[in-house]
């Protein structure tokens, strides 16, 4: 690579100049201008002594061009830039030279990029098995990316797990209340990933977050007069739609995230509350099809960790749970995996 930390450059796409601060990748620097840092492709720059060698005495009048008015350097492959294709979590590896010069990857800066016409409010949050995670909370807005952290190659051995939940920054009775995506990081993937990126020649790899942000479900308005006088009963709808509630990866069973009025309840009340509670987002994992289901039941007594695991032993949907040190929950939760 021609670029060294310290070069000074020149933007070709807007005639400013900075400074290499980082080298991300053999297509990929990043930049810092007026205080501000962000990735380029090297192909966009280039060395400014040309330009400064070539300038005229009395140069005309210059548009100045501010670094928020910057076309964002981080984008997928298309061709369609108009065109709202979702929500991109973007992995860029960052080389270095092992004993041999051969080309390793140290680690990946981790972007979110929004490609849509709709500012979103997100939680990001990534977990392993043993090492400790990390999470983010912060805004989206359109056509913009938001950089994440940093990830050590050596850690997507530790089964890593990667949850975003995003609600809308404005929000809209029509949209659901929020929408959550988990993507499970295996090894093999990453490394099957790299080896296209290096082949394709190419910067950067992306997983799917979201393609759009879904509408609020409701039931379809039927008209139901003649089964109502053929003696059927028939429910009111609106309350019906009260108790609906979208799907989440975890639920936490504590007594006081359930209900205020706990208090003066006695302990089969409680525990009944709570496998209600269960049982209600258990089904909607299972008709949404995810992955898995984290149940928060504290550690105590373990009364309502046995219940929940006597049930889940003749569930047909559960391919295996698991109640292990969470670096999150500590003993306190099981991890339930499903098959279809």
């Amino acid at each position: 690579m021609k670029f060294q930390v310290g070069d000074k450059v020149l933007l070709l796409h807007s005639n400013e100049e900075g400074e290499v601060v980082e080298i991300i990748n053999k297509k990929m620097v990043e930049v810092e201008v007026g205080g501000v840092r962000f990735p380029v492709f090297t192909d966009q720059i280039d060395f400014p002594y040309f330009k400064r060698f070539t300038a005229k005495s009395k140069p005309s009048k210059i548009v100045k061009t501010y670094i928020d008015q910057l076309k964002k350097e981080i984008s997928l492959p298309s061709n369609e830039t108009e065109k709202e294709y979702g929500v991109y979590l973007i992995f860029f590896p960052v080389f270095n030279k092992d004993i041999f010069d051969d080309d390793i990857v140290e680690y990946f800066k981790v972007y979110i990029i929004n490609h849509t016409s709709t500012a979103y409010l997100f939680t990001y949050e990534l977990t392993y098995q043993k090492n400790e995670g990390f999470q983010l909370k912060n805004e989206l807005l359109p056509g913009q990316d938001c950089y994440v952290h940093n990830i050590p190659f050596e850690n997507l051995n530790d089964g890593a797990k990667i949850s975003v939940e995003f609600t809308l920054k404005v929000p809209d009775k029509k949209k659901a209340t929020h929408y959550e995506t988990t993507i499970k990081i295996k090894a093999k993937q990453i490394f099957d990933r790299i080896e296209q990126l290096l082949l394709k020649q190419e910067a950067s790899f992306s997983y799917l977050l979201m393609e759009h942000y879904p509408d609020k479900t409701e039931n379809d308005k039927l008209d139901l007069g003649k089964l109502s006088a053929a003696g059927f009963h028939i429910y009111d709808a609106s309350k019906a739609k009260q108790s609906t509630h979208p799907p989440r990866s975890v639920i936490d069973l504590h007594i006081d995230k359930i209900t205020n009025d706990w208090k003066g309840l006695s302990n089969y009340e409680i525990l009944s509350l709570q496998l209600k509670e269960f049982e209600k987002f258990y089904d909607l994992a299972i008709q949404h099809l995810q992955p898995n289901l984290i149940v928060i039941h504290g550690v105590g007594e373990g009364v309502l960790r046995d219940e929940i695991h006597q049930i889940l032993k003749y569930k047909k949907e559960v391919k295996s749970f698991v109640n292990q040190y969470h670096p999150k929950y500590g003993n306190g939760a099981t991890e339930i995996y499903f098959q279809y």
